[in-house]
């Protein structure tokens, strides 16, 4: 009978134990009150753009330097009314956006399967992998001379230096993922018999898709950058008015106004693709990996 009241109570405990474990990993998921979401989310970025514009109007009064070389605030606002009344705003920032997203999209397509590729076979990693990882580091702009050598003014030349920009980064970023991944899980996935394209769909990617992610947010950066190079330096009527283009003729008309505008724009573009879409994402990630933080 003691026996018996022995063998209950340690139930009873490891009961306890593994009740404890499963709390510990439970990620309270709760809907955050939107006072906390302003005070916490938006309220910190608007009060750093406040200060920016305060110190900017500063120096503009301090006359620091020539009128003509930092343009107060208002005139820049101005350059944006004027964009506005005139309706080319948008289509201007559409023009680069889009080529932008079709450039990542071609890049997310062909960066993929060769990343599992380079990840997965020996061979080929030795390869290219050292290449890919020198793709990375040169800076994109050193592509738009000779693509538009190859393939003219037109919006081949902009997506192939996107996905010269674009693929080594996505492709490097799924190698890390991948090389993370712990051998127990490929281990458990080939003795459920999956293997090949079943283990890379279903094992690995999912296992490298924090690494991968990473990888994707560095790829958007770099097709950005690279379009916005290959637009300053390859200007032509012919190709539409993007926001490069726009810094480049703000340029040759001596405008400072309508540079700083451009240049707010492109900042403007990069942060709303992180904050709309990767950003969601890697919460995302996080959260079903019980990896989010309850601060």
């Amino acid at each position: 009978m003691a026996s018996t009241e022995t063998t209950a109570a340690k139930n009873d405990d490891l009961a306890g134990l593994e009740a404890g474990l499963d709390a510990l990993d439970t990620v309270e998921e709760r809907r955050t009150p939107v006072r906390e979401v302003l005070v916490r989310k938006v309220l910190p970025p608007v009060v750093a753009v406040a200060l920016v514009l305060a110190v900017w109007q500063l120096l503009v009064w301090a006359e620091v330097t020539d009128a003509y070389k930092l343009p107060s605030p208002s005139a820049v606002w101005d350059s944006l009314s004027e964009m506005w009344l005139q309706g080319t705003l948008f289509g201007v920032m559409w023009t680069s956006v889009s080529r932008a997203l079709f450039g990542f999209l071609l890049a997310l397509a062909i960066g993929t399967p060769l990343g599992l590729l380079v990840a997965r076979v020996r061979f080929v990693r030795a390869a290219i992998g050292p290449i890919l990882s020198g793709l990375q580091s040169l800076p994109s702009v050193a592509w738009v001379p000779p693509a538009v050598l190859w393939l003219g003014l037109n919006d081949r030349m902009m997506f192939a230096v996107i996905l010269l920009g674009a693929v080594p980064s996505i492709a490097n970023g799924l190698v890390a993922g991948v090389d993370q991944v712990p051998p127990l899980f490929l281990r458990a996935g080939r003795t459920l018999g999956a293997t090949g394209l079943r283990g890379a769909w279903h094992i690995v990617m999912p296992a490298a898709l924090p690494g991968y992610l990473a990888g994707l947010k560095q790829g958007w950066a770099f097709s950005w950058r690279s379009l916005m190079a290959a637009e300053i330096i390859a200007s032509s009527p012919e190709l539409g008015l993007g926001l490069g283009q726009l810094l480049d003729n703000g340029r040759n008309n001596s405008d400072m106004p309508g540079i700083f505008l451009a240049i707010f724009l492109i900042l403007l573009v990069g942060i709303a693709i992180d904050l709309l879409v990767f950003s969601p994402l890697e919460r995302r990630v996080l959260r079903r990996r019980g990896l989010l933080g309850r601060s």
